[in-house]
């Protein structure tokens, strides 16, 4: 839990991946398309990568990946980020955070 929370507020938005997951490539490129620079981390690249995952659902994440962090603060994975994005609260919250470029 220690690992995926320093990685977590390190930057402004942090993305939790797995190399192979579609979703989470669907949430980087999403990022990417409104301007935001997210740190991507793959967790399946990490000896620790199970760990990381048990830690990520422990902290309330629907699924371990995507888990999307911004402002060092649990938003969520697919579902919650596309809800926030279509109803207009996703942006906001990256400007919040001054996390767009």
């Amino acid at each position: 839990m220690n690992k995926v929370m320093r990685l977590a507020s390190e930057k402004g938005v942090v993305i939790f991946t797995k190399s192979s997951c579609c979703l989470c490539y669907a949430v980087k490129i999403l990022f990417k398309e409104i301007g935001a620079i997210p740190f991507v981390y793959e967790i399946d690249k990490d000896p620790e990568g199970m760990e990381m995952e048990k830690a990520i659902t422990r902290l309330g994440c629907t699924a371990p990946v995507p888990a999307v962090f911004i402002g060092g603060n649990l938003v969520g994975s697919t579902n919650e980020v596309m809800s926030l994005h279509l109803s207009g609260s996703l942006i906001p919250l990256l400007q919040q955070c001054q996390c767009l470029s």
